[in-house]
């Protein structure tokens, strides 16, 4: 945590080990430090990093973000609108470049000639694994950067998306087998977000920011625009720990809520996105 932590420069690292140390006084097994280990995940105060027992069990500091919303509405889209809904994913490996290229079969088959714009729903994506996400919606994303990690020291690695792949900084991470371009180009393209879009679900909506003729539509995101790193421990148990912030094309950070461009109950997001699409 002191090394690597995304908040390492701003915490008191004597008073945070003397707590951490006083709250695990006494403890004779790995279980019994797990009271500690829950306000040391606290103290860390990004409100992200987790820890998962040797057992499978989840600790979280108490201010982990509540990602939740209402019922997802969708109804009927218009005829001119493609639509692809991105959600939670979590595997990696066979099933990550499976759940990419669903993506993008997803998009070839809403496209067509009369297609004049996109609806990417990321209403109720939890998160997981970001790659095949940004792999699946890659023909709609556009080639090339699109977001950024960056550190407490000001590094920046790349995320981009080239010929069906997603890649960190050149790093390929999920590639899609059969790779799709949609028919028309300078396509419109509205995102919809929720209070249950997080973690790697705000990771897709960022890699829209900036792209041109793009808007965001519903409520605005959970707040873990943040990126974490699995450290596995002694035991078998997992530290995932958050060390660096999300950021757009244009390297603006995030860390908290991305905001939408309009505000839009639920009920009338659809319909509000469609009204612009097809301005």
């Amino acid at each position: 945590m002191k090394t690597n932590s995304i908040n390492r420069k701003t915490i008191d690292w004597t008073v945070f080990k003397a707590k951490v140390d006083a709250q695990a006084q006494g403890a004779q097994t790995i279980a019994d430090t797990y009271p500690a280990i829950q306000l040391g995940l606290t103290l860390l105060g990004d409100n992200h990093s987790m820890y998962y027992t040797s057992t499978g069990t989840v600790i979280y500091g108490n201010s982990t973000a509540a990602c939740t919303d209402a019922t997802i509405i969708t109804g009927t889209i218009h005829e001119g609108i493609g639509y692809v809904k991105v959600s939670t994913f979590n595997g990696g490996g066979i099933d990550a470049t499976k759940f990419a290229q669903s993506i993008q079969d997803a998009i070839k088959a809403a496209d067509s000639g009369s297609i004049v714009g996109w609806i990417v729903d990321l209403r109720g994506n939890l998160g997981g694994n970001m790659w095949p996400m940004l792999a699946g919606v890659g023909p709609l994303l556009g080639e090339g950067v699109c977001g950024y990690f960056l550190d407490p020291d000001g590094n920046a690695s790349a995320w981009s998306y080239q010929k069906g792949s997603a890649l960190l900084n050149q790093a390929e991470l999920t590639k899609v087998e059969s790779a799709y371009t949609v028919r028309k180009a300078n396509f419109k393209v509205a995102v919809l977000t929720d209070r249950a879009t997080a973690s790697s679900g705000e990771a897709v909506a960022i890699a829209f920011k900036g792209r041109p003729n793009t808007r965001s539509f519903g409520k605005a995101t959970c707040g873990l625009s943040t990126a974490n790193a699995t450290n596995r421990l002694s035991d078998g148990a997992l530290l995932n720990l958050t060390q660096s912030t999300m950021a757009n094309r244009s390297k603006q950070g995030y860390g908290s809520s991305i905001q939408v461009d309009e505000v839009v109950v639920a009920e009338k997001v659809i319909a509000e996105a469609t009204s612009w699409l097809l301005q």
